[in-house]
């Protein structure tokens, strides 16, 4: 071989080599911040008149709100799946908490949000549940493959001896004052490894961060001082409208599954609707404190003025609205989510915007303000545009699912849901902002819903193997929950009333 045949291989190894470094030089950092159950109850959404979170307060002041934000499935996993590949459930078939997206050989190899800033350069680092709790599979979860490193991961504690409430029938359904110090919580030892590596991050390249908080989903466990901001004597509960599912489709109420959720009334009759919300307020301030933390050292290390903030939550959740709490609806509280921009190439601060946005959203708008490679095929669209100007105009809206032939169409006003039996809800978000009255059956409105009904997703794909949820699905005609027919005039089952 020739010195200058030698001198040109050289070359290319070395080019190829420094490839991902040179394309990152310039790059912004990434904190990627995920809470869980997490709804509108939050200082920048004024979902709760008393909630305090002054963390995300300050973030919002920094940044660009969505205020009419999505998710694209009421549960973890699938929303959660959702957000990291840019792929609605409906396209890839996970539906429920035992899939793991890959089990779909069309999507075996897709390069995931983490995987395209590894690609572009960045060390993709995570703590905590980012994914869904039990994925990515051990065998998967090696350094290096779906993220860089995978540090402290956590899990649903501490918890007591005893459930404080052990007639919801399960123990993570609970909610009272404990521990006794925040530094027990888990939660606090997931900032904790965040704070760690935002110090002694890697000095050769940009940082994709990626830190999962579990509080508020149950159990609803927090240290007296954030139960004291919260007094049962002063606490204001939500708006509540008697009867409220009365005008909903029957449809619709199997599907708030089998999960252990308990209903409005059950808590009303216990005493236990109280307790709860200020389970659930006490909560958020904690999660709230610990957002804080990681924002503290991010100021600390000199790196705020070049890193790019986002702020979700998988999901939302029902506090006595719709008469049940928990989420699994394709209705408001369940779907409606914080999301919140900062940082580099966010031309705005302190704004909210009104425009449907969804989670989806984020992996092509992470794409532009960073600046990275264009990824093929993803089901969202990039936020730059709002961003830039809160009030520019979306022509796409947000979508959310819950199982095969179940969707919600969110738009700047109307709210309209499509069950798999083809019932139908309609709300007018200007009109009625609580979704009180369902106007679905009002003939005025058919054209409306022709229209809205034309943007319904275009695939239905079948539930990949491991859905462990218990799914409810059309069978020759008829609704089957667990393979048994529902027929029209059978009563309801109690545990869906």
């Amino acid at each position: 071989m020739t010195m200058n045949r030698i001198a040109l291989l050289l070359t290319l190894i070395v080019g190829v080599y420094l490839a991902p470094r040179a394309i990152a030089a310039d790059k912004p950092n990434v904190l990627f911040i995920a809470i869980d159950d997490l709804n509108d109850w939050v200082g920048p959404l004024g979902g709760h008149p008393q909630v305090k979170t002054p963390n995300m307060d300050r973030l919002a002041a920094r940044g660009v709100t969505f205020t009419n934000a999505h998710c694209q499935a009421p549960l973890c996993n699938p929303s959660r799946t959702s957000i990291l590949t840019g792929l609605r459930p409906s396209t890839t078939g996970v539906y429920s908490l035992g899939t793991w997206f890959r089990k779909n050989d069309k999507y075996k190899d897709w390069v995931t949000l983490p995987q395209h800033f590894m690609a572009n350069g960045y060390a993709a680092l995570t703590t905590g549940k980012v994914y869904h709790d039990a994925f990515p599979p051990k065998a998967d979860r090696a350094d290096g493959k779906e993220f860089t490193e995978f540090g402290y991961h956590g899990s649903f504690g501490p918890r007591p001896k005893k459930p404080y409430v052990p007639e919801t029938g399960h123990p993570m359904v609970d909610w009272g004052v404990f521990p006794e110090r925040d530094d027990e919580q888990e939660d606090y030892k997931v900032a904790d490894w965040a704070i760690a590596h935002i110090k002694d991050r890697p000095k050769d390249k940009p940082l994709f961060l990626s830190v999962g908080f579990r509080h508020p989903h149950v159990p609803l466990y927090a240290s007296q001082k954030w139960f004291d901001m919260y007094p049962l004597e002063t606490l204001q509960l939500p708006p509540m409208l008697e009867h409220d599912r009365d005008d909903t489709p029957r449809f619709s109420w199997y599907l708030h599954w089998h999960l252990p959720e308990p209903r409005l009334k059950w808590l009303q009759e216990r005493g236990q609707l109280e307790p709860m919300i200020r389970g659930y307020l006490a909560s958020v301030s904690f999660v709230d404190s610990q957002v804080g933390r990681v924002l503290d050292a991010l100021d600390a290390a000199g790196l705020t003025d070049n890193t790019v903030i986002v702020m979700w939550s998988d999901h939302g959740y029902h506090l006595g609205e719709k008469e049940i709490s928990g989420k699994n609806t394709l209705w408001r509280e369940s779907t409606r989510v914080p999301l919140i921009f900062a940082g580099p190439g966010v031309a705005q601060k302190g704004v909210k915007c009104d425009q449907p946005a969804e989670l989806l959203d984020v992996f092509p708008t992470l794409i532009d303000l960073c600046g990275l490679t264009a990824h093929a095929d993803l089901d969202g669209h990039s936020l730059m545009p709002q961003l830039k100007d809160a009030t520019a105009a979306r022509p796409w809206p947000a979508i959310c699912t819950q199982g095969p032939g179940n969707h919600v169409i969110v738009t700047d006003r109307w709210r309209y849901i499509r069950y798999a039996d083809g019932s139908q809800e309609l709300y007018d978000r200007t009109a009625d902002p609580r979704e009180w009255r369902n106007i679905a059956d009002d003939p005025k409105y058919a054209s409306t819903i022709t229209e809205l009904a034309a943007q319904l997703p275009k695939d239905d794909t079948a539930p990949l193997p491991g859905n462990k949820t218990r799914l409810i699905e059309i069978v020759d005609g008829l609704p089957h929950w667990e393979g048994e027919p529902i027929h029209p005039n059978d009563p309801i089952p109690s545990k869906f009333k």
